[in-house]
């Protein structure tokens, strides 16, 4: 078929154009992959039996996680028992969870919004932490607060006297009812 007024075979010809190239799409999880991820850590995670925390998934959405952790013992913690929300998105594991007390607590390294300043869960995450890891962690740091990064500078300060501290624990805290 011969060229007509530009075209050819109903394909325009524009002169001087650049080459049309596909840009590969960002890195993204397959939303599927993530899913198989978080219910393989759930069964890891019922099937551990570590102390002091669990975590299922709220409903019937595996994105969304509902956890415990109880404060060990010998702290100032001991005897409490937090509820924590889980919070995946599509881009974990290599992004990790948002991550908050639901539970008010008195502490060093969480604010009054149930914030939680942690390393792995901001800068130092790494794609080999699971929801154990996680919880593991938040119920070390209740007895163990960095205390030279606070979100919480009045907790902070009282840290140094711990029966001052645990007072305030039992005056703030709220037990966990169904």
């Amino acid at each position: 078929m011969a060229a007509v007024n530009g075209y050819s075979d109903n394909t325009p010809v524009v002169p001087n154009a650049a080459p049309v190239t596909q840009v590969p799409p960002a890195k993204t999880v397959d939303s599927q992959s993530v899913l198989k991820r978080l219910q393989s850590e759930l069964m890891a995670l019922m099937m551990g039996g570590d102390p002091g925390v669990s975590a299922f998934p709220e409903e019937d959405n595996i994105f969304c996680w509902k956890g415990t952790i109880t404060g060990s013992k010998d702290t100032v913690f001991e005897g409490t028992e937090y509820r924590l929300s889980l919070s995946f998105s599509n881009d974990y594991p290599f992004k990790p969870p948002k991550v908050k007390f639901e539970t008010s607590c008195f502490h060093p390294n969480v604010d009054i919004y149930g914030n939680i300043c942690l390393d792995i869960l901001q800068d130092k995450w790494s794609s080999a932490y699971d929801v154990r890891t996680i919880l593991l962690s938040i119920q070390s740091l209740l007895g163990e607060p960095n205390i030279s990064s606070p979100l919480n500078t009045q907790a902070a300060q009282l840290w140094s006297n711990q029966e001052e501290y645990r007072k305030m624990v039992e005056k703030l805290y709220k037990p966990l009812t169904a």
